[in-house]
């Protein structure tokens, strides 16, 4: 038989993370690759979905999500951001964000259009939009003055005639920039002038640092009619294995989005939207607690990566550390992470993987800095035997 598997979709095979996560288990590693906490959400969150378990929330919900988490969200939207959601029509429960991200492209895009994408981007937006056949139009991330950021002219240069809408990720994985209100604007102003949607992937909306401000992109003037906002408690409350993500739009976007997640997966689990409903109106000191605890985890992985050899930039907000290997004499980021296991017994992601153009970032590795302290601090001793190796 011939390869069975669609040629739009040869390209991705088994993902990085498997990938690396499989060498992790496989050698015994410490694994800073793959961005999922080693402890768990709120007890109280936990125990309300134990007790919706128990209690028999076992069945289909509807097919938009539980009114209970809907209007959760709706009021959380309008509590923290000014956004008015009608939690009857203007808000979609997904199997996480990744579906969420999945439905909205292949709901909005026909085949041919073209979708820009910040570079690096994570990895399920290149699937998602093969898949509806469109085209991606890259636009890259450089680092300046310690940042990642883009410039306003390659944007304006990727959108064309057949451009359709606008993936931003802020806060970004995996650079862990967090675009300013001056760059969300720069986006925003495209969109109007071209009649673009944006979708809008805001899963770490409650991990940013040193009190740098996430924007949503739909509080900016004209943008909440043509944003596409997705969230999840995945990375909100350490529950990243729940796959409890939401959209929030105007009705006839939230709509076209539906009509395809339905055939998707119908429905998200029911007994994590309950638990997700409490945390949203109730555990928002402890997602404020956790936030304090990894600006100081970010900053001992970052120190420790800068006592290794590293040259190290320093996130706005995320799990993540970008950590140039090229102070070490390394040159290529995807070799040396296959190797890291043996050289140093850690395990992390080669970031050129997630460009259209590898080569603006082979010298770039992924750290996750979202571990317990003593587990950090083994990784970090381990990657001082780098030094020399070279």
């Amino acid at each position: 038989m011939d390869e069975p598997l669609v040629s739009r979709m040869r390209a991705f095979g088994t993902t990085v993370f498997a990938e690396m996560t499989a060498l992790a288990v496989r050698t015994g590693s410490i694994n800073l690759g793959q961005g999922f906490p080693d402890t768990d959400g709120p007890t109280a969150m936990l125990e309300r979905a134990a007790r919706a378990v128990l209690g028999g929330a076992n069945q289909y919900p509807p097919g938009p999500g539980l009114p209970e988490l809907r209007q959760a969200v709706a009021d959380h939207r309008k509590a923290h951001y000014g956004l008015a959601y009608d939690p009857d029509g203007e808000v979609l429960v997904t199997v996480g964000a990744t579906e969420a991200l999945a439905a909205a492209i292949l709901a909005l895009c026909e085949p041919g259009d073209e979708v820009i994408v910040f570079e690096p981007y994570y990895d399920s937006y290149a699937a998602s939009i093969a898949l509806a056949g469109a085209v991606r139009r890259p636009v890259p991330l450089r680092p300046v003055d310690g940042r990642f950021a883009f410039d306003p002219r390659e944007l304006r240069a990727a959108a064309g005639p057949r451009t359709r809408a606008i993936l931003v990720n802020s806060p970004h994985n995996p650079t862990g920039t967090v675009f300013t209100r001056e760059e969300l604007t720069a986006i925003a102003e495209l969109c109007q002038e071209r009649d673009l949607v944006a979708i809008t992937d805001e899963v770490y909306e409650h991990l940013t640092y040193d009190g740098v401000e996430h924007v949503p992109m739909a509080t900016l003037p004209g943008m909440r009619e043509r944003t596409v906002m997705i969230s999840s408690a995945g990375k909100t409350f350490s529950v990243t294995g729940w796959k409890t993500g939401w959209v929030c739009a105007p009705a006839p976007l939230v709509r076209a989005v539906q009509t395809v997640k339905q055939f998707l997966t119908f429905t998200a689990g029911g007994p994590w939207q309950l638990a997700v409903a409490y945390a949203l109106r109730e555990e928002l000191p402890w997602v404020a607690g956790l936030r304090d605890d990894l600006a100081a985890k970010r900053d001992r992985l970052s120190d420790g990566l800068r006592a290794a050899g590293f040259e190290v930039y320093r996130p706005a907000g995320t799990y993540f550390v970008q950590a140039d290997i090229r102070p070490l004499g390394f040159g290529d980021g995807l070799e040396l992470c296959r190797r890291l296991p043996e050289l140093a017994g850690v395990v992390a992601i080669p970031t050129q993987v997630f460009y259209d153009r590898p080569e603006l970032g082979r010298h770039f590795v992924r750290f996750a800095f979202c571990k317990r302290d003593e587990i950090i601090d083994e990784a970090v001793s381990r990657l001082r035997r780098l030094q020399g190796i070279a």
